[in-house]
């Protein structure tokens, strides 16, 4: 009995649930948009749901017990973002070949082992600053939701103070709880319209045509490695797990390629969300977290199941009370990515630079600050390398 109790500890399957709930409710939206723009009808969307649940699922359940470390994949957002933007005037089935045609690419980088190369070159100092970069703005989120709603932010803040201090092990999930219920109590939470029914994937014949893939599938790839991957293996190495790169995005890039017919726009590693499986708040076991992105891939695996009404049980929710559960889930890792960001005095400047860099939320060439954080830090590092060998 015991040894099936560790597998069900509270802490993992709230870190896991958390971790899901923060990744729909702040981007499933995009995903309706892509969708709604390609041409796609309710029930083509609920596949699209669908497809992304089980492949998310399958990867994140997949790699976290192959390698023992918390690997979370998620859809790529700023890939559906692109699509939402360019998608208009191209058919569904074009629509899919696009998703085929930037998997195969993924596929093909993961194989030849080209992103690994990429990754050994990035310092741990700037990996860690560009992670507290793009999680700065949830901790943030905490305190600026006090002006719409300072009771329920007061509520929790004090809670997760205390709790800390009193039952670390279990904070996220009893502020978790108290904050769920207030928000009963205040019936701001309303379930009665939700009906749970099991989405039934569709398959969409692919087309392909040259000039789309080129002008879509190319940025898609693009897209979806600079502003997904590497921030999400980057978040990896500054959390100090080595799960091997190429063989995680080979075998995203295939589940893509599998899934794309039903409506698997981009698989990818996540790093906002996988961050919270990694942090303190996921156990104090490190060697146990893998445990938390399990249970993500549970709950993705039922959203999938159950598709768009899913969906609608997580919007359900008030945003303050995901915004406020994801900052404070989140504490403790951007606590501890700032700390080895800046524990060495020769690369301070260079993190800095990526910290602010990510923080600004600079975009260029259609590509995220994440991305910008770690090259501008990394030639940062480099320049001042050099000036000291001379």
């Amino acid at each position: 009995m015991k040894s099936l109790t560790k597998y069900f500890n509270p802490t993992h399957i709230t870190a896991g649930f958390v971790a899901v709930l923060v990744g729909y409710t702040s981007s499933a939206a995009i995903i309706f948009q892509a969708a709604q723009k390609a041409g796609a009808s309710e029930a083509v969307i609920s596949s699209w749901l669908w497809a992304l649940g089980v492949g998310m699922a399958a990867t994140s359940i997949g790699f976290s017990i192959k390698y023992k470390q918390p690997v979370l994949t998620a859809w790529s957002t700023p890939g559906a973002a692109l699509l939402v933007t360019s998608v208009s005037g191209y058919s569904l089935n074009e629509a899919i070949g696009i998703f085929i045609f930037s998997s195969v690419l993924i596929t093909i980088s993961g194989m030849t082992g080209i992103f690994d190369r990429i990754i050994k070159w990035i310092p741990p100092s700037v990996a860690s600053a560009m992670l507290a970069g793009i999680l700065f703005k949830f901790g943030l989120d905490v305190f600026l939701k006090l002006g719409s709603d300072s009771e329920l932010v007061l509520i929790m803040l004090l809670s997760y103070l205390i709790f800390k201090r009193l039952l670390p092990r279990y904070n996220i999930p009893l502020v978790l709880i108290i904050g769920f219920c207030i928000c009963l109590v205040r019936n701001q939470i309303q379930l009665d319209m939700i009906r749970f029914e099991p989405t039934i994937p569709i398959f969409i014949k692919p087309s392909f045509n040259i000039s789309t893939l080129m002008s879509l599938g190319i940025p898609l790839f693009i897209v979806t490695m600079a502003s997904q991957n590497l921030p999400g293996i980057s978040t990896l190495r500054a959390n100090n797990y080595d799960a091997p790169a190429s063989p995680i995005i080979t075998w995203t890039g295939i589940t893509g390629i599998i899934l794309a017919p039903f409506g698997g726009i981009a698989f990818s590693l996540a790093a906002i969300t996988a961050a919270i499986c990694m942090g303190d708040e996921a156990g104090k076991d490190r060697s146990r977290r893998y445990l938390a992105s399990v249970w993500a891939g549970v709950f993705y695996l039922m959203t999938g199941v159950f598709g768009a009404t899913i969906t609608l049980l997580f919007t359900a929710i008030p945003g303050v009370l995901v915004s406020v559960i994801a900052g404070l889930a989140l504490f403790a890792t951007i606590g501890n990515s700032l700390a080895t960001a800046m524990s060495e005095n020769s690369h301070r400047d260079a993190a800095l630079i990526a910290f602010l860099v990510t923080v600004s939320g600079l975009e260029l060439l259609g590509v995220g600050s994440a991305f910008w954080g770690l090259v501008f830090g990394t030639v940062a590092l480099v320049i001042s390398q050099l000036s000291k060998t001379k």
